[in-house]
């Protein structure tokens, strides 16, 4: 599946949502800033200031508590003594957490502000808590990729083969941990947290994938779940395998209004004065690249990762345009700069863990295949990219668990925030998520950038979530809000 990361993707496509802050040395450490609980200090690598950071030792198997445990890494910031604590997940799955506490603190208003503490976490598997590492996976692919669609029997065979040898990685090095890196078993690791803060309810904000975990949770805990806002809902319904393909054809919409808007901005980018012809320049320069890749290491892969990446916020449409633009005037600096950005990102092999243990997926390639070319006649630039980002969990060794049912008991009302053009989340699943959630309340902002809350500036959706926060009043209604107006060139 394409997921949320950073900033950009090699096999995976990365968003805007797993926040990365700049790191400053951390302040004096302080033995409790919010209370009882955990010991706080300095955070690993050092964090902005008045930020600190915690461990947290969990069981590795909540089933088994005498199997071992594993280490979580938290992090806090607020004035210490507020009379609530908000617990923020940015996404992934499997993305860092550490980093996002203090930009959302930072984004609240001062009313809010002081009723919250905000605390994050690396993940099971990820960062600073117990890592996951799987062999040559957590190494930098060779550049220029192969063509997502491959063109030949021989390409397919080395695709398959490069996926096959992450799965067999990650079985041999993270035989332990890797059965444990389940939603499930992080929903649990969330109720010690909550414990941990010594709160009796848990006050939650969930980005993409944030948002499974989050309803996992409030599943598995209802009475201790509090205010939940959820932000780019994923689909409670539909497994992993099934949501990639939804998420192939949402890209291809979302890929469409790019090429409209660029088609706005012809006199700025010469790219083609309607969304038709901006697409076949970009197909020019697809094929361009797949034969010949600018600095040996920019192919149509590549440009394949950066369309998917800049889908997720239309803020970076100026700078893709502007790219390819160039790079067909024959400059191609700045496409270099850019593939160069996304390959240092790398793919976080928690990525991986979670979505290929989460679910079952088919262990036969010739549905795999079926499944891509039908996917690629109606969406063509992301149907083999998403695939092959997933296909090591055709070969995974771990048994998939059953995730657990959202909605299989009464849940408490919450507040969902979606994006009508939303690519990485459809807007059907934030649809049926609200179903299943009979008492709560969904928002719909006319837009596709990935992530609203504290992200787009959008005072109409701002204010839903601050009202909820600060006093758990929901709209009255399913209600929408305007978008913001669209990049200029």
């Amino acid at each position: 599946m394409i997921r949320t990361r950073s900033l950009g993707a090699g096999a995976a496509v990365a968003a805007a949502l797993a926040l990365t802050l700049t790191h400053v040395p951390a302040a004096a450490a302080v033995d409790d800033p919010a209370g009882d609980g955990p010991e706080w200090g300095e955070c690993p690598g050092g964090a902005e200031r008045g930020v600190y950071c915690a461990t947290l030792e969990v069981p590795l198997d909540h089933d088994d508590p005498d199997a071992g445990t594993i280490e979580l890494t938290l992090s806090i910031t607020g004035r210490g003594d507020a009379p609530r604590t908000l617990v923020v997940n940015p996404g992934g799955p499997g993305a860092r957490g550490i980093g996002t506490e203090r930009q959302v603190w930072s984004s609240l208003p001062p009313e809010v502000a002081d009723v919250y503490n905000v605390v994050s976490f690396d993940p099971r598997g990820v960062g600073a808590s117990t890592p996951l590492t799987c062999g040559e996976s957590d190494t930098e692919p060779e550049r220029p990729a192969l063509p997502h669609q491959p063109g030949t029997a021989e390409q397919e065979a080395e695709r398959l083969d490069a996926a096959r040898r992450v799965a067999q990685a990650c079985g041999a090095e993270g035989a332990e941990l890797l059965p444990h890196l389940t939603t499930e078993n992080a929903a649990r690791d969330l109720d010690l947290i909550r414990a941990e803060l010594g709160r009796d309810q848990l006050d939650f904000l969930g980005y993409s994938y944030g948002t499974r975990l989050g309803t996992t949770y409030a599943t598995l805990f209802p009475e201790r779940t509090g205010r939940m806002v959820l932000d780019s809902v994923r689909d409670p319904w539909d497994s992993s395998w099934e949501v990639q393909f939804k998420q192939n054809d949402a890209f291809q919409r979302r890929a469409e209004q790019f090429f409209a808007w660029a088609a706005e901005h012809d006199e700025t980018y010469g790219l083609g004065t309607d969304a038709a012809a901006v697409a076949a320049s970009w197909d020019a320069t697809r094929e361009e690249l797949a034969a010949a890749p600018a600095g040996e290491r920019a192919g149509s892969a590549e440009l394949d990762d950066m369309l998917a990446s800049a889908l997720y916020s239309d803020v970076s449409w100026p700078q893709l345009a502007g790219t390819v633009a160039a790079h067909r005037a024959g400059d191609s600096g700045r496409l270099l700069s850019a593939v160069d950005q996304l390959a240092e990102q790398g793919v976080p092999t928690a990525l991986l863990a979670y979505t290929c243990t989460d679910d079952a997926w088919p262990t036969d390639w010739e549905t795999w295949r079926e499944a891509t070319e039908a996917s690629a006649e109606d969406a063509p630039h992301f149907a083999w990219l998403n695939t092959w980002y997933s296909a090591p969990c055709a070969f995974w060794e771990q048994p998939a668990g059953e995730p657990v049912e959202i909605g299989s008991v009464e849940l408490p009302p919450m507040l969902l925030l979606h994006a009508a053009d939303d690519p990485a989340t459809p807007l059907a699943g934030a649809e049926r998520m609200r179903e299943v959630l009979t008492d709560s309340r969904l928002v719909v902002v006319d837009s596709g950038n990935h992530g609203q809350f504290l992200y787009e500036r959008n005072g109409c959706v701002d204010d839903h979530g601050f009202r909820y926060l600060l006093t758990g009043e929901l709209p009255e209604a399913d209600t929408t809000c305007e978008g913001g107006e669209p990049p200029t060139a």
